[in-house]
């Protein structure tokens, strides 16, 4: 006698998100989900949405509040062996059935491998079609918070509004409001506001590539005078989202190390993830990361407060460090929440351009300030590099520097005036010169390091006519060298431009060269091949000099 076994076809679940509703932003993977599906199970307004693609199929709708039954209405329909469509608007996988679908399915006993087989297919998130509306408010961190408390407590959810608001995130707000919950957005604003300016961007849209789409640009302070319900959406943005012609736009960073005026950033890719180039990151902030050199000027509060101005260029740690200098002690809201952690402080401290004698008091001040986890390294240039730990009040650490008198600049990519000792002052002829220029010009950003070589007589013993930018003084005039470089296999004297300066014109005339280079040098462009390739101040490389002849280095470099 015969006996038959009848196997259970598989059933196959397939969880789609259809995007915002319109046909054309709909994948391709969800419209074959639902054209090849034998049941359709979704909310009565997703079924209407997605009606143009049905045929033959079952359908099953079900209410607003009714997500449980069509989830097991799906399971149940699958394990007998359909293949069944269940449809979200958006991505189901956020705030849709993807996951009442595996709760369901877990319940049960399912597991990966088990009747039915489950696909999750993505759409694009309501966030992401009205950020597309708005113009680009997402670029930077956001966060998604459904106002609905049906299933959240209201409590957890204003937490989540308050951290995020503290966070600086740009906020997405699902279900803000409908026509028994008005008063959840009013609290929502009102927490914000606690923490963001009243003229923040807001964006509203509702029913996104739909009929009876809406967007409106509105602020956090006025956004309540709106029309907003179930179908809106709202983007709430951070610190530094701005408007421009109708477009809601979030920088894609708080310190911006690209320059949008040029295609060629001033960063090098290579120098684009050092600390110093970064000083509002962890490495910054906890000690000097992997560059040995960590020239990377001021790190000492270089990280910016929430409401700060974007940094536009690569000149912005050393920028930082000079208006720190400058400034008194902040007593703004966002310094007081800052994390107790502060990046390390460098500052480069000498008694004087032409005085080169420390003082023992001055260097117990030096000892007093740095610590027992402070260094002092002292360099070529006359002066003692500082690096100092965890530093919260830098004003008052140059201030009890400053009262020792010693003199106190940023490190890095700064303009540095050096000058030798003058024969220990017995030819002081040219020192107020050489402290003029380092009045007017010591700490400035660039590019690049450059250094003012000084020397007080013709014998140039300080070997000032081997930096970027080389004096002389002689005769009681001045000669002037450009374009010299001090290391490497074609280390060369700079070229002397002039001589005979007058005294009363060498100050101007070297601020010239300085601000044309800070002005027109290339991203990285160091002083010489600036030079060479631009000239400065009127004064042109001369190619028919002699030039040096590299020599193949010991070290091989």
């Amino acid at each position: 006698m015969a006996v038959f076994i009848h196997e259970t076809k598989r059933g196959k679940l397939l969880v789609v998100g259809f995007g915002p509703g319109s046909r054309a932003h709909m994948t391709e993977r969800a419209r074959r989900a639902i054209e090849e599906s034998d049941v359709i199970i979704g909310y009565n307004t997703y079924v209407d949405l997605v009606r143009d693609l049905l045929t033959d199929q079952e359908i099953v709708r079900t209410g607003m509040t009714e997500e449980v039954s069509r989830a097991r209405a799906a399971v149940r329909e699958a394990k007998a062996g359909k293949t069944v469509a269940v449809i979200s608007s958006g991505d189901a996988g956020v705030y849709g059935m993807a996951g009442l679908i595996f709760e369901v399915l877990v319940e049960e006993g399912w597991r990966p491998g088990d009747n039915p087989d489950v696909e999750v297919i993505p759409g694009v998130s309501a966030a992401q079609s009205c950020a597309s509306l708005l113009g680009a408010p997402l670029m930077h961190d956001f966060v998604c918070i459904s106002l609905s408390d049906h299933l959240t407590p209201w409590p957890l959810i204003a937490k989540r509004v308050e951290m995020a608001a503290q966070g600086d995130f740009v906020i997405v707000l699902y279900n803000p409001k409908s026509g028994r919950r008005t008063r959840q957005i009013v609290e929502t604003q009102r927490i914000l506001l606690r923490y963001r300016r009243p003229d923040t961007p807001v964006g509203l849209v509702k029913s996104a590539y739909r009929a009876r789409q809406r967007v409106t640009l509105t602020t956090l302070g006025k956004m309540l005078d709106e029309e907003i319900g179930m179908l809106t959406t709202v983007i709430i943005g951070n610190s530094t989202t701005f408007v421009h012609e109708g477009l809601m736009i979030t920088p894609r960073g708080y310190q911006r190390k690209y320059t949008l005026s040029r295609d060629e950033q001033p960063l090098a890719p290579h120098e684009r993830l050092r600390p110093e180039a970064e000083p509002w990151s962890l490495a910054a902030m906890t000690g000097r990361g992997n560059d040995a050199d960590a020239a990377g000027a001021w790190q000492g509060e270089a990280y910016a407060a929430a409401d700060a101005e974007p940094v536009p260029n690569a000149f912005a740690t050393a920028e930082a460090g000079a208006a720190l200098l400058a400034a008194g002690p902040s007593t703004s809201a966002a310094e007081d929440e800052r994390p107790p952690s502060f990046p390390v402080l460098e500052v480069a401290v000498s008694p004087g351009v032409a005085n080169k004698t420390f003082t023992p008091q001055q260097l117990r001040t030096l000892a007093e300030t740095v610590g027992e986890r402070g260094e002092m390294v002292y360099t070529p240039d006359h002066c003692i590099v500082l690096r100092l730990p965890d530093v919260a009040d830098a004003d008052g650490v140059r201030r009890r520097l400053e009262a020792a008198g010693l003199c106190v600049l940023p490190v890095g990519n700064v303009v540095r005036v050096k000058a030798c000792d003058f024969c220990e002052g017995e030819k002081p002829e040219a020192i107020p010169y050489a402290e003029e220029l380092a009045r007017r010009l010591d700490g400035l950003p660039v590019e690049k390091e450059l250094k003012i070589g000084f020397n007080g007589c013709g014998m140039s013993c300080y070997g000032a006519v081997r930096e970027d930018i080389g004096i002389v003084y002689r005769r009681g005039a001045f000669d002037l060298f450009l374009g010299g470089k001090t290391v490497g296999r074609s280390a060369h004297p700079g070229q002397k431009v002039a001589e005979g300066i007058p005294p009363e014109e060498l100050v101007d005339l070297v601020q010239r060269v300085v601000e044309e280079y800070r002005t027109h040098a290339q991203p990285g462009e160091r002083f010489h091949k600036f030079f060479k390739r631009r000239g400065a101040a009127g004064f042109r490389w001369n190619a028919g000099a002699a030039a040096p002849t590299p020599e193949e280095a010991v070290c091989g470099e």
